[in-house]
């Protein structure tokens, strides 16, 4: 179980450990999962200069520390006792900090710019009344960034929802962008790809590579290498071909 727990963590800060209702940073096994969130908050870090953020549902904080590199102010909210501790005492900064409170309700009206909350409305039991609070919170000209798995390529064919017991709903992209339209105005649906490396070793997949790297006996060495040199870079973001992302990511605007 070594290896499903963070490693190499800061003097007095407890590792989390990874049991699927989260990604992890600093868990070499998790590394694709970890990059493939990293890249939409390194996306939005880049979007919010100067604003004030609330990171809902943050989780490690690894993200509301990437949001903390460019916002004016971030606040990063989790209702895991152990994620919000964790949080609250490896990612510290003079524009950022952690408080615990549930999605449902932390926020007073028109306190945000901005509000992200991403991989989490598959989780919840009410989304729109989710999105409806995420709308009151924000200032004037705010935007809400909500991402999600693509039920198409999580899940197996003709699946109504994929394994994870953790998700309640998942959704197909007309489907998530109703639900986004039901509440904001404006909503832009953008979607995640393999790019890069990852791109290559897609089309390499299409090719046969499964069955030439287990013919050869090469499988735990070349993903013993191939899975921790996985970065943000090789996710890339698009309004395009959305039935065949890996995410969606919902840019929502009153």
């Amino acid at each position: 179980m070594t290896s499903y727990v963070q490693q190499n963590q800061p003097p007095g800060v407890p590792p989390l450990e990874l049991t699927g209702e989260r990604t992890l940073p600093d868990v070499p096994a998790e590394n694709y999962w970890y990059r493939r969130h990293l890249a939409v908050y390194e996306w939005i870090a880049a979007r919010v200069g100067e604003a004030v953020v609330l990171d809902m549902a943050c989780g490690e904080g690894y993200g509301s520390a990437v949001l903390a590199r460019s916002a004016a102010r971030v606040l990063g909210v989790d209702g895991n006792p152990e994620a919000h501790e964790h949080a609250r005492l490896k990612y510290t900064g003079p524009n950022l900090s952690f408080e615990s409170g549930a999605v449902e309700t932390y926020g007073e009206p028109g306190s945000f710019d901005a509000v992200v909350f991403l991989q989490t409305i598959e989780h919840v039991i009410d989304p729109p009344a989710v999105l409806e609070h995420f709308r009151s919170i924000l200032r004037p000209g705010g935007v809400a960034y909500v991402s999600t798995p693509n039920l198409l390529t999580l899940a197996g064919p003709g699946a109504a929802k994929s394994e994870n017991p953790w998700h309640l709903r998942e959704y197909r992209a007309e489907e998530f962008a109703a639900l986004c339209r039901e509440v904001f105005g404006r909503v832009e649906m953008l979607g995640l790809f393999h790019a890069r490396k990852l791109r290559v070793h897609e089309v390499a997949l299409r090719l046969g590579w499964d069955h030439v790297h287990k013919r050869l006996g090469l499988t735990e060495a070349f993903y013993g290498w191939f899975t921790p040199a996985i970065a943000a870079g090789d996710f890339a973001l698009r309004p395009d071909r959305l039935d065949r992302a890996l995410d969606f990511l919902a840019v929502c605007r009153p």
